[in-house]
């Protein structure tokens, strides 16, 4: 059954070609390719360019797997998702705003433990149906209880669930839509792992200052040596990503100066 793996494969990486083809041809929000997956890591006028190439790429892998059992594209496909794992592992230290892009713009939410959980999952598939028989285009037709049990682990790790979700219900990205009280976002910053780890730094338990940019509020705080500590909440998904920063008092308070140290 090691070929029970390639059919999910497959699809896979045929929807990331199409998604990201499509969210460079419409070009979607100003700005938008700025906060996807590899375009995030390359200068402005690349941005485009690395997505269509990470596209190209998958469709090539795709076809090789469809059509072949060449162990150049069954290689290939462990290299692509064990190279993924490490650039979603980078997006989140470097860029934690980001989302990893994997099916284009509805990849938007920031980069979490589910996104990099998935691309693991996909590396050990990838790896375990590199010394499968057949192509996968006869694996489609002998469908199994372990690809079914594949397909449902996957489902699990997908954030884009919940977005393409929310995205039936109100017909607009994040950034577009009415948030959440700013009680109810307190709140869910209050329930989060990262508040728990900061919240004896701070001077106050009430926030001084909140605003909203884009899919994120925004609430200041101020800690024991009167340095401003910025907690972000994302304002999709039940369990919404939080990040935080620290700036000191000696330095202005605009947002790009921030400098994310948790998430």
């Amino acid at each position: 059954m090691l070929e029970s793996q390639l059919p999910i494969l497959i699809a896979l990486l045929g929807l990331g070609t199409v998604a990201k083809v499509a969210s460079v041809r419409t070009g979607g929000e100003p700005g938008a390719l700025s906060r996807l997956g590899p375009a995030v890591l390359v200068p402005g006028r690349m941005q485009a360019p690395a997505l269509l190439v990470c596209a190209a790429g998958e469709a090539v892998l795709a076809a090789g797997l469809l059509l072949t059992t060449h162990p150049i594209f069954r290689w290939g496909t462990v290299t692509f998702f064990a190279l993924s794992t490490y650039v979603l592992l980078e997006l989140r230290r470097r860029r934690p705003d980001a989302g990893c892009g994997c099916f284009g713009e509805v990849s938007s939410a920031p980069v979490g433990l589910r996104s990099i959980g998935r691309t693991v999952a996909l590396t050990g598939m990838a790896g375990v149906s590199v010394w499968a028989p057949v192509p996968g285009w006869v694996a489609a037709t002998q469908p199994s209880w372990l690809m079914a049990a594949g397909l449902a682990v996957l489902l699990a790790l997908s954030p884009e669930i919940e977005e393409m979700i929310d995205r039936v219900r109100f017909r607009a990205p994040c950034e577009q839509r009415r948030g959440p009280a700013e009680s109810v976002t307190l709140a869910r910053l209050r329930a989060s792992g990262t508040w728990r780890a900061h919240r004896d730094e701070l001077a106050s338990s009430e926030p001084y200052d909140t605003w909203r940019e884009l899919c994120w509020r925004f609430f200041a705080f101020q800690n024991h040596d009167q340095d401003d500590v910025v907690f972000a909440v994302y304002l999709s998904g039940r369990r919404p990503v939080v990040r935080m920063a620290v700036v000191s008092a000696e330095a202005s308070g605009s947002l790009q100066e921030y400098t994310p140290v948790s998430a």
